[in-house]
Formats: structure tokens, sequence, C-alpha cells
């Protein structure tokens, strides 16, 4: 079984790019291209980590529809380790229209599908207790297995002894702590944006919002600054680590990228600012190409860019 697996959302991803304005209604415009890609946090993080050369596997649920199939048959051909994921014929597949502007930032039209009816009977806790971590993917975003049910799920690991992750997405519904906050006593890292972080704590200062979180419970926090880098505070170690400058073409996945990365450097012992280091390694490989995951690259090859650097 595999050393990590990431529990969440999976989402087929339409990526429409330039888009720098929308259409008028009854309106056409052109585009360059437009490409299908695996998508979704949990799918995200879970390739980019079998890229990278790690263990992965994965925990979700996708619909019987070709969507689905598009997901399984990309889980697979990357090497993800797929004995957790269920299929449903109860509703499709998540899918996600991404549309991407001339500056690689972009915007999201989402249906959360099969993520909006995950629920803890979904979860087979034998893939759970053969891994080493556990990374949750996409909390916010799965309204019957957001909030208490996630904290019980996190709670079992914990009791089995893994090492405990979470990651959240936009709450467009304003739950937010109310949400996540059942969850934070149960986590070995904490690793959302600034902005979520943000509207998590009701404080601006990335101190404070750490402090908040650590009172919470949380052992570990990583702030997600994008491209400026990260934040990295624990009870004993504070660190600020700077981005590395690359020519941005697309920022989609970039935050399930870092992840990535930073649970890689978990699993191969690293202090906490070597992890901060190659996440932003592998979140720059990441947007210099079109795609949540086309542009990483082996552990190696990452290291190799480091020190170029």
């Amino acid at each position: 079984m595999s050393k990590i697996v990431c529990l969440g959302i999976l989402v087929v991803d339409v990526i429409a790019k330039p888009v720098d304005s929308i259409p008028d209604k009854g309106k056409l415009s052109l585009v360059d291209t437009v490409e299908l890609h695996s998508g979704g946090c949990a799918a995200n993080t879970a390739i980019d980590l079998a890229k990278i050369g790690e263990d992965v596997g994965i925990i979700g649920l996708v619909g019987n529809d070709g969507f689905g199939d598009f997901l399984f048959n990309e889980l697979s051909k990357e090497k993800v380790n797929t004995n957790g994921l269920r299929r449903t014929g109860k509703t499709n597949s998540s899918v996600s229209l991404v549309l991407s502007n001339s500056d690689g930032e972009r915007s999201f039209i989402h249906c959360l599908g099969t993520n909006g009816i995950f629920r803890e009977s979904d979860i087979d806790m034998s893939v759970i207790e053969k891994c080493d971590v556990l990374f949750v993917a996409g909390s916010l975003l799965m309204p019957s297995f957001d909030g208490e049910p996630t904290a019980r799920i996190l709670k079992r690991a914990k009791e089995m002894g893994k090492y405990t992750v979470l990651d959240t997405c936009w709450d467009s519904t304003g739950r937010w702590m109310r949400t996540i906050g059942p969850c934070l006593p149960y986590l070995d890292l904490f690793i959302p944006s600034i902005e979520e972080a943000q509207m998590l704590s009701g404080k601006t200062d990335e101190r404070e919002i750490a402090a908040d979180f650590l009172e919470r419970g949380v052992l570990n926090v990583v702030i997600k600054f994008g491209s400026r880098g990260c934040y990295i505070k624990n009870k004993n170690e504070e660190h600020y680590v700077d981005a590395y400058k690359v020519d941005a073409v697309d920022t989609n996945g970039a935050g399930d990228s870092f992840v990535a990365g930073f649970i890689t450097g978990l699993v191969n012992g690293w202090d906490l600012e070597k992890c901060g280091k190659f996440a932003n390694a592998v979140g720059a490989h990441c947007v210099m190409k079109v795609g949540a995951s086309t542009g990483i690259k082996s552990k190696r090859e990452i290291l190799q860019f480091m020190e170029g650097r």
C-alpha cells in the first residue's frame, strides 16, 4: 500500500486560454487552446507526488461517466494507487471550467458533482491504516464530509500514528472556522493560503494567524504566499522562505504542487525550512506549464533546479 494517501476532491479541469474577458450574452470569443486535465486538490497533489517519485495513493469519489473514466485513467497512468477510489451513479463527476488569462491567473466555474456527496462511508480505512502520511485535500468543497466527519477521520488517523496534513479551498458559503475548527486539534500540519488563513482566523498578519492556529491545536503551520513564497511556524521555530522567480504561464494547481513538495520533504526527513524551499521549487515548476501537474519533474531534477538558483 501507499506511504502517502491524498484524500479529498477530484475534478476534471477544462482549461481555456487565454480568456481576458467574458463575451457578451449571445456572443462568441476565440481562445488559443482548450485542454482536458485532471484536477482537484487530492488528484493534483497525488499526481505531483507520483511524478516527484513518491509512493502515493488516493481516496475519493468519481462518477460512472466519461469524466470519471478520464480521472481513473489519468491517476492510474501516473502510477497513483487507486485502491481507495470509489465510483457512483448517483451524480456526475466534479468538473471545473478554468479560464486562464494572458498573465497566467485563472478563474473557475465549478460543479461540485461527486465531491458534494463524498462522505465518511466512502472511505476505506484499510488504505489509511497502511500509510504514513494522510493529506486531506479540498476541505470546504466537500459539504457531506467537511467539519465533524473530517475531524473524526483525522482523529482516527492520529490514533493510528499517522502524520496528518490538511489544506483548504476558498469557501464561498462563509462557513470557514465553523467547519475547519473541529479538525485543527488533530493536525500535524495545516497548510492554507494566506487569503484562506485570513478568512479562517479573522486576522491579517501571518504571525498572528499562525499563533491562532497553534493555540487551536495545530502542531505546524505553513501559510502559502504564492509568488512570494511561504511562512512556516511552530512553537520552536519560524521561517520565511522566498519563492523562486520564474515566468508563470498558468497558476492552476500551484498550491497543490507546493503541498506535494512539502510532503515530499517530510517523508524524506528534511527540516522544515528545506521542506519549504523544495515546496517552492515544485510550485515554480507547476506554473511554468499549462495544467495542474504538467510541469512537475522528478525529485532529482527539482533539487538540481534549486542548486542552480
